[in-house]
């Protein structure tokens, strides 16, 4: 049966329709037609990346961006194990290793702080992963690129238009990916861009686009017929799919401020409970502004975050848990046994709250007073309530 207060659902600005049947009527419904060419322009003059490529989905973004990169098998790339399996299958299908870092308690990004520790002679790369749009810590990540020779690969897919240092998020690092999957802010079903910030990966990029082929040159006239120069992929989208990104993208800031509404009004209704250390609310840094892609919160432990998913799930709201951490998963383990304390027990304890445009405040009201009638809700036996600790510290350290 359907939730009344669904976890998600997709955003329409109502332009989409009108550009989709533009699109028809232009004859070009394949790829990079007008409708392609608005979306890369407006996202590179926005953001002031040097090239964007628009791609099918952000798993296509990442797995050209590992592509770029060179992989070898024996190659490492240093990552989040809480991430989805995208971030991960794009360096292993060029036959390179994860290695899994653990999480900062308050960002629930990668630890930059255990980085280096975790860098090899077989280190390639860097892959941070902006959790919930708030930015990693981007300038230390850089600098630890710098002093290794390591390139950065910025897992950007849940950051479009969020900034760490006023940086656009997918601009920092030698190449970003972005999402447009309809569970993000801005959406057209399945799409994704490619962020290419190093000037000598553009020429590539672009042939690894279009099946390996210099078709790029050839339709610039730089070339007088093109043919198969390097390995590719199919990664084109099409201009219906970019007719409906365009239509989100012109409403960015729209979509944007009403996002923001969302986030602090559960933030400052759920502020009481966290005061009283019934949970732990999401943390932005100063150097961070947030595109508001989610509301989570941290229970006390496992048991209490099932437990309110369950109470919710009755109540007719659809409250979601988020990864099963990648070095725990069936095929993450094949790549190693890992400690990732502070992973595994904030992913056990973090529940995401219904969060889309649409959503009244009478339905946010109706998901916070659920959520305090079960966090409040008298206890048979205080002697067995769950012990109360800080996001950060895992259950097994409970004091």
């Amino acid at each position: 049966m359907p939730s009344r207060i669904p976890f998600n659902k997709p955003f329409l600005v109502g332009k989409e329709l009108d550009y989709i049947a533009e699109a028809i009527h232009t004859g070009n419904v394949a790829s990079d037609g007008r409708f392609t060419q608005a979306c890369t322009q407006l996202l590179e003059t926005r953001f002031g990346i040097g090239k964007v490529i628009v791609v099918p989905s952000g798993t296509a973004a990442l797995e050209m961006a590992a592509m770029l990169c060179d992989f070898e098998p024996g190659d490492e790339v240093i990552m989040p194990s809480f991430t989805f399996s995208s971030s991960a299958n794009a360096v292993i299908r060029c036959g390179a290793r994860p290695v899994f870092v653990d999480l900062r308690p308050d960002t629930l990004n990668i630890d930059e702080s255990l980085i280096e520790a975790a860098i090899t002679p077989r280190t390639r790369a860097i892959m941070p992963v902006h959790y919930a749009g708030v930015g990693c810590e981007m300038d230390e990540i850089m600098r630890l690129a710098e002093a290794h020779n390591l390139r950065v690969i910025e897992d950007a897919a849940q950051g479009v238009n969020a900034f760490y240092g006023g940086k656009p998020l997918g601009s920092i690092g030698h190449l970003g990916a972005y999402s447009f999957h309809y569970t993000k802010n801005y959406l057209c079903g399945e799409g994704g861009a490619l962020t290419i910030n190093t000037p000598d990966l553009i020429e590539r990029a672009e042939i690894i686009r279009d099946k390996g082929t210099n078709r790029k040159q050839f339709l610039r006239g730089e070339v007088d017929k093109y043919t198969w120069v390097d390995i590719g992929a199919s990664c084109a989208p099409s201009e219906i799919v970019c007719a409906f990104l365009y239509a989100q993208l012109e409403a960015m800031d729209a979509i944007q401020r009403r996002r923001r509404e969302i986030y602090d009004f559960y933030y400052n209704h759920l502020e009481p409970l966290a005061r009283e250390g019934l949970l732990t609310l999401p943390t932005i840094p100063d150097r961070c502004e947030s595109n508001y892609h989610l509301f989570y919160i941290v229970l006390p432990t496992a048991a209490a975050r099932d437990g309110l998913m369950s109470h919710l799930q009755a109540a007719g709201i659809q409250a979601v848990f988020h990864y099963i951490p990648l070095h725990s998963s069936p095929f993450g383990k094949h790549f190693g046994a890992w400690s990732l304390p502070m992973t595994d027990a904030l992913s056990a304890r973090l529940l995401r709250l219904p969060f889309f445009n649409d959503i009244t405040a009478d339905e946010q009201i109706e998901v916070i007073e659920q959520v305090t009638a079960f966090l409040k809700r008298p206890q048979a036996h205080p002697r067995h309530q769950p012990k109360v600790f800080a996001a950060g510290q895992p259950e097994e350290s409970a004091p």
